[in-house]
């Protein structure tokens, strides 16, 4: 198949773009493809790849009318329609200044239009506590355990280079570790 662009020496590069959901397919030889930024397959992405274009296309344009003028917004005086064929706000005050254009671009870029959040996880139960008094809002928050302050205080002293303490203090967890085993 011969090259798309010179149309003399045979195409080695075949190119796919989808641009605004329209495909377009393209046949070239090397020098052509080189000429046109395409190279060996290791080009630049972001010689044609701009996130402002991609979202542009997310961006409803609605059509202003000619008879008034373009709302700007106050603090950086973008219009809509720049914000629309450039995809992104001039500033954080737009998004309440078009508040009413923006909203149905969020939606279908995000799914929703209010922040949701992560869902909590179910609380680990500690044996013989009850489900309602670990989900319980008012519940008493657990005091660290003797195991869990000497460890923290050993891996102060490691920080802090101070190892004759923090092997003091690993000593002492051994021997809480220890008697804890005997215990239960």
């Amino acid at each position: 198949m011969l090259c798309q662009s010179c149309k003399n020496k045979q195409a080695n590069t075949h190119i796919k773009t989808i641009v605004n959901g329209e495909l377009t397919e393209m046949n070239l030889c090397s020098e052509c493809a080189a000429k046109q930024g395409y190279g060996n397959g290791m080009f630049n992405l972001n010689q044609f790849f701009d996130i402002g274009s991609l979202m542009s296309g997310f961006i409803s344009d609605v059509a202003t009318t000619a008879l008034a003028p373009e709302k700007r917004c106050p603090n950086c005086g973008i219009t809509f329609a720049q914000i629309s064929k450039g995809g992104r706000v001039g500033c954080a005050k737009c998004y309440d200044v078009f508040y009413d254009r923006l909203l149905p671009s969020i939606k279908r870029i995000h799914g929703n239009t209010v922040h949701t959040g992560k869902k909590l996880r179910k609380p680990q139960l500690q044996s013989g506590e009850s489900v309602s008094s670990a989900n319980s809002v008012g519940a008493e928050v657990k005091k660290p355990s003797e195991l869990d302050v000497l460890n923290r205080q050993m891996q102060a002293a490691v920080k802090n280079q101070e190892f004759e303490k923090a092997a003091q203090l690993r000593d002492k967890i051994n021997e809480l570790k220890a008697n804890q085993g005997g215990n239960q």
